[in-house]
């Protein structure tokens, strides 16, 4: 017999850890984060915490075998373990009838499965699939478990609670298991979150203070007036729904006014946190430095009160489980992709940050371009099963809102209908948008422009001027050209491309030349990442066809507070060219906008009519392939086959680290999460090999062309496609 019961080896100068300290910790804290979440649950009173409990109890149980011991007792010992410690525990839950702890168990490193797929293993089902294996471990299942009992005399398996379970409900409970093992596997050896340091939401204090912040900046013209009555219909709106919505038009505001309303929502609710969801990780910086200025209260550091996170940040390898961005602030904002995708994630990796969303207010900024459409109706279920479940509320925001949960496609869809309470009333709304009328006079090129052409029709426009494209390279390569003909000072450029740092740093310099009357004779080239919650007035605008909610949203980024009568907004295409790449994602609702324009009938009135055309469009999304998105979910809880299919970004992408030394502390295993997400840039997966990415530790890469503050990364992807 052993003399001292090992979870985790020594390892890295860390000192071994007993399995009665890691069993110990993790159902403590798992028991705890379940406990939270069921804190705001109208639906679970204690089967959570329950089912997490047994689950965070046996997750190691099979650590226990003398072999995995063995193993274990050996110096820096690593590798994989004789025997699958997974499975006693599964063994000895399902034996006890407790299904739904062993599959959380069961899942706890491979990720959740497909749950016909694992049905159809008939006995084999949460076992390894081994039969010399399970009948092994079978036959060690008593004196394991006296073993246990021996160890942790409090720590013994209830019985499990009959619950009806839906997916998010399984996803939660993995949550706080994945998230109290990792989080203890972390401390063990040195790379711990100190979660005592994370403020509180402290919501009536955050609204005194942005009270305060939108006096501070209140002018007395028109605009200013109807500005501040849009705060205060905002601000004092009722709060007693879980739906809310708000599509006040470019420039009213809407920042700071919904905000407003989220802090009150807390109030009445007793939220823990609140969340910003944009569509772009462009403008995620913009929106944070509003509310770092106007949230953060006397004493505290803003970037824990308002955590910025650019990247869904997610690794299962042990080494680099600590670089995971978690959601560990009062006031977290984050984009569209990385919050959806770890609603649809299997992997313990993405989840265990969910059981902290239980109780939040959730703003979904820009709402009409959050997903493609054939998430939409997926995205809705998930919404409500959060609100009913889970206590959670929704604002959804836009400019140009599309109601699609309404739209005539969908209705054979069911989607569920909740109340769904206005913020503004139609005198506010009205009042706004007559600023809107002849501000913009949309103009389209029908014929393909090559570079030269477009940069041509670009220089001889009025400027400050802004030049948007479909993809990041598309901007990089006619930036740099616009660079190389007329000078550096005569453009700018903003796109993913960049690092979050550099992209504060572009955002801050367009800020300050916009600012700047006599500067005018220059372009901004950009993604659509600058089409939304960027608070930018350019004198004439150009937009590559992509759809009408885009083209209205980027209209938004032109001639923004009415100063110039009306401005020119441009539509083209881009003619064939070995630099320039096309973005898929935009061919159907291309199509749709392109009729649109030959019609000139752009406006916000037909956002809703767009959508329902690219549903229908000809090769578009159609409503087979919606079903089978929300078939894998709500009938066959096909965990792992919606993970892999939901992907908002077509590219399947990795993380890749430009500073030097951050990557050398990484590969030391002292990286900083943050400075991870400041850092690094997102990067096709298929690209890695071409573009030569190093892989550091598993899952984060260093960019090994070259990069510098203007162009990023496609820097080095030009000078190589030059020398090739």
């Amino acid at each position: 017999m052993q003399e001292t019961y090992l979870a985790h080896s020594e390892k890295g100068g860390f000192e071994a850890q007993s399995y009665q300290a890691h069993v110990t910790a993790v159902t403590d804290n798992a028991a705890r984060y379940a406990a939270e979440a069921e804190e705001y649950s109208p639906t679970f009173n204690g089967e959570l915490k329950c089912i997490t409990t047994n689950a965070s109890l046996m997750h190691d149980f099979g650590k226990l075998c003398e072999k995995n011991q063995a193993a274990l007792h050996k110096p820096d010992g690593k590798g994989k373990l004789p025997i699958n410690h997974v499975d006693a525990g599964c063994a000895e839950l399902t034996r006890e009838g407790a299904w739904c702890s062993a599959l959380v168990v069961y899942s706890h490193h491979r990720g959740l499965p497909d749950m016909a797929d694992e049905c159809n293993r008939c006995e084999k089902i949460f076992r390894d699939s081994s039969l010399d294996v399970r009948k092994k471990v079978d036959k060690s299942l008593p004196e394991l478990f006296q073993l246990h009992k021996s160890l942790c005399p409090d720590k013994i398996p209830v019985p499990e609670p009959k619950v009806n379970v839906n997916p998010m409900f399984l996803r939660m409970a993995l949550s706080c298991l994945a998230d109290a093992d990792h989080s203890d596997t972390a401390a063990v050896y040195g790379g711990a979150v100190n979660e005592k340091d994370v403020p509180l939401l402290r919501a009536e204090e955050r609204l005194e203070a942005l009270d305060r912040y939108v006096d501070s900046i209140k002018g007395d013209d028109e605009r200013s007036r109807l500005r501040q009555k849009m705060y205060n219909v905002c601000r004092n709106a009722a709060t007693d729904a879980k739906f809310f919505v708000c599509d006040g038009p470019v420039g009213s505001g809407k920042t700071t006014a919904v905000m407003a309303h989220l802090l009150q929502q807390a109030i009445s609710s007793k939220s823990r946190r609140i969340f910003v969801v944009l569509p772009y990780t462009n403008i995620i910086q913009q929106s944070v430095s509003v509310y770092r200025k106007a949230l953060t209260l006397p004493g505290e550091n803003p970037e824990e009160v308002v955590a910025e996170l650019h990247y869904r940040a997610d690794f299962e390898d042990e080494e680099s489980r600590y670089l995971t961005s978690l959601w560990r602030a009062p006031i977290i904002v984050t984009t569209a992709v990385a919050f959806f995708e770890t609603l649809a994630s299997s992997k313990p990796s993405a989840l265990r940050r969910l059981h902290e969303l239980p109780g939040s207010v959730i703003l979904l900024d820009e709402a009409h371009c959050m997903l493609p459409v054939k998430f939409l109706p997926l995205a809705w279920k998930w919404m409500n099963v959060l609100a009913d479940d889970w206590g959670c509320r929704w604002t959804l925001a836009s400019g140009s809102l599309v109601r699609y949960w309404e739209l005539n496609s969908f209705s054979e869809l069911k989607l569920p209908k909740p109340e769904i309470t206005e913020l503004t009333d139609e005198k506010v709304r009205q009042s706004l948008a007559k600023y809107e009328r002849g501000r913009i006079k949309f103009r389209y090129k029908e014929h393909p422009l090559d570079r030269n052409e477009l940069i041509e029709l670009v220089q001889k426009s009025e400027g400050p001027r802004l030049l948007i494209v479909n993809t990041v390279q598309n901007a990089a390569v006619i930036a740099e050209d616009i660079c190389n003909r007329y000078g550096r000072q005569y453009v700018e450029h903003l796109s993913t491309a960049l690092t979050p740092k550099d992209r504060e740093a572009e955002v801050k310099r367009i800020i300050e030349r916009l600012s700047d009357k006599k500067d005018t004779d220059w372009t901004l080239v950009a993604t659509s990442c600058v089409e939304a919650g960027m608070d930018f007035s350019f004198r004439t605008g150009f937009r590559e066809i992509s759809s009408l909610l885009s083209l209205l949203q980027a209209s938004g980024r032109v001639n923004r507070n009415g100063d110039f009568g009306a401005a020119e907004m441009w539509s083209f295409s881009l003619a064939d060219d070995k630099m320039l790449t096309e973005n898929k994602g935009f061919q159907y609702s291309a199509k749709v906008l392109s009729k649109y324009l030959a019609k000139d009938m752009i406006s916000p009135e037909i956002s809703t009519r767009s959508l329902e055309d690219e549903i229908i469009a000809e090769g578009g999304v159609t409503l087979e392939e919606i079903k089978k998105f929300l078939k894998l979910e709500c009938k066959e809880m096909a965990f792992c086959t919606l993970n892999e299919k939901f992907k908002p970004i077509e590219d399947d992408r990795v993380m890749a680290v430009v500073d030097n030394a951050l990557a050398c502390d990484i590969e030391r295993g002292c990286g900083d999460p943050h400075q991870l997400q400041m850092h690094s840039v997102s990067i096709p997966r298929y690209q890695k090999e071409e573009w030569g990415l190093v892989e550091i530790i598993p899952g984060i890469y260093r960019w090994t062309l070259g990069y510098d503050h203007f162009l990023g990364y496609i820097r080095g992807v030009i000078d190589d496609n030059r020398d090739k």
